[in-house]
C-alpha cells in the first residue's frame, strides 16, 4: 500500500480526474487536483454513458446518485436519411452486472455530482500547467500564473491537449479524424419516450439523444477541412440547409434550437499510445487515449481508468509498480476502442451515395446475436 507520506497531484478537474479523485480517497489516498479554467464550472452539453461506466460509478457507490438525475434509454437505432432503420440495438439487455447502458445525462449534471463527492480533495483552479521538474524524490510543477507545487506522483487527466502528454511525447499530437461536429441541448418532450438515434446519409450525420427533464441532446457531424472558417462561423440555418433532405425529427430539433446553444468542434483523437506510465507519471483519460466519440466510450473509458488506477495503488507497495499494472490492464482495450471508433467514424461519414447504400445493406444483414456479442464485448471491463 502507499506510504501516508506520499503525495498525488492530478491535473484536470474534467470526468476522468474527478473521478479518479473520488476513486484514490475510497483508498485512503490524498491527492490535490489542478485545473487550468479559471474556475470548475459545469459545461458542455449532453453525454451517453454506458454500462461499463455506470458499473465503475456503482462501485464508488455513487450511481444512486448519478442514476435519478439522468435517463436510461431502451434502445439505439441508426436511421437512413429518410428516416428508414438501418440497424437497431436494444440496450435494455445490455446492462453489465445490473448496471444500466445507454444512460444519458447532462455533462454538467454529472460533473456537479463528482464535485460534490470529493469535498476534502483540495481543487485548485486557474492553474495551467507550464512545465514540471523531475528531482530524486519528487516533481515540481511550474504553472503559468508563477505559482509551483510540489508531489510525489503526478496523474495527468488534462484532456487531448494535455501539457503533461505534450512534454513527455511531444511528437504524441492530435489527428483529425476528417470531420467536424456540432451539439446542443434542446427543451423538448418531444423525443422524452425515445431512443437514442444516429442518422447517416450523404451529407453528414445526425445523433439524437433524449435526456432528463423533457431535454434532447444532439450533434450534427458533417466532413470538412480542418479549422474550417465556414464552418466554424455556421449558425443554425446553416445547419438547417445542409440537413435538409433528412427526415423530419431533425428539421423539429434544428428548428427549436437557438443559435447561442450551438458549440462547435472538429473531431480529434490520439492515435494510440506505447505507453501510459512514466515512472512518477501516469498519463490517463484523453491524456492517454482520447477517441473518436463513435462508440460512445470517451468518457466511459477515462471512468474505467479512475477505478482501474485505485485498484492497481491498492495492492502495489510502490507508485511506479502501480502505474505500470495500470498500464498493462488499459493499453490494449483503449488501444482497440480508439481503432475500431476511428473505423466506425469513417463508415459513418461516407458520402458517397452507393456505397452508403451497400453500407446500409451490409449492417440491415448483420445477425442480431453477432450485434449484441461486438457490443458486450466493450461494455466488459475486468474490475
Amino acid at each position: 500500500m502507499i506510504q501516508t507520506n506520499e503525495t498525488f497531484a492530478i491535473i484536470g478537474g474534467g470526468i476522468a480526474g474527478l473521478t479518479a479523485g473520488i476513486a484514490l480517497s475510497q483508498k485512503g489516498i490524498k491527492t490535490t487536483i489542478f485545473e487550468a479554467a479559471p474556475e470548475v464550472k459545469p459545461v458542455g452539453a449532453g453525454i451517453v454513458l454506458a454500462a461499463n461506466a455506470m458499473l465503475a460509478y456503482r462501485k464508488l457507490g455513487i450511481d444512486t446518485d448519478i442514476i435519478p438525475l439522468g435517463k436510461q434509454l431502451s434502445g439505439f437505432d441508426i436511421l437512413s436519411s429518410g428516416g428508414k432503420l438501418i440497424t437497431r440495438t436494444d440496450t435494455t439487455f445490455l446492462s453489465v452486472d445490473g448496471a444500466p447502458d445507454n444512460f444519458t445525462i447532462h455533462r454538467a449534471v454529472l460533473h456537479n455530482v463528482l464535485l460534490s463527492k470529493i469535498p476534502a480533495t483540495p481543487i485548485h483552479t486557474n492553474k495551467r500547467l507550464r512545465s514540471f521538474e523531475q528531482m530524486e524524490n519528487e516533481i515540481v510543477l511550474h504553472f503559468e500564473d508563477g505559482t509551483t507545487h510540489a508531489t510525489t506522483y503526478l496523474i495527468a487527466a488534462d484532456g487531448i491537449h494535455s501539457p503533461v502528454r505534450k512534454l513527455l511525447l511531444p511528437e504524441s499530437t492530435p489527428r483529425y479524424a476528417g470531420y467536424t461536429c456540432w451539439r446542443a441541448v434542446v427543451n423538448t418532450a418531444r423525443f422524452n419516450e425515445a431512443g437514442s438515434s444516429e442518422t447517416w446519409g450523404a451529407k453528414g450525420r445526425f445523433g439524437i439523444a433524449p435526456l432528463a427533464d423533457d431535454k434532447v441532446y444532439w450533434f450534427a457531424c458533417i466532413n470538412a477541412q480542418q479549422n474550417d472558417v465556414t464552418m466554424r462561423g455556421f449558425k443554425v440555418a446553416d445547419l438547417q440547409k445542409e440537413f435538409v433532405s433528412y427526415h423530419q425529427d431533425i428539421q423539429t430539433l434544428l428548428a427549436q434550437t437557438p443559435d447561442e446553444a450551438l458549440i462547435w468542434s472538429d473531431i480529434i483523437d490520439l492515435r494510440p499510445l506505447q505507453h501510459f506510465a512514466f515512472g512518477n507519471i501516469l498519463l490517463i483519460g484523453d491524456a492517454a487515449h482520447a477517441t473518436t466519440p463513435n462508440m460512445g466510450q470517451g468518457a466511459c473509458q477515462g471512468i474505467e481508468d479512475a477505478i482501474v488506477l485505485a485498484d492497481e495503488l491498492a495492492k502495489h507497495k510502490t507508485a511506479p509498480e502501480a502505474f505500470l499494472g495500470f498500464e498493462k490492464r488499459r493499453l490494449a482495450r483503449t488501444r482497440n476502442i480508439t481503432n475500431t471508433s476511428w473505423v466506425l467514424g469513417r463508415m459513418a461519414q461516407m458520402e458517397n451515395a452507393l456505397l452508403c447504400r451497400l453500407r446500409n445493406t451490409f449492417m440491415r444483414s448483420l445477425p442480431e446475436k453477432f450485434k449484441q456479442t461486438q457490443v458486450r464485448k466493450v461494455l466488459k471491463v475486468d474490475f
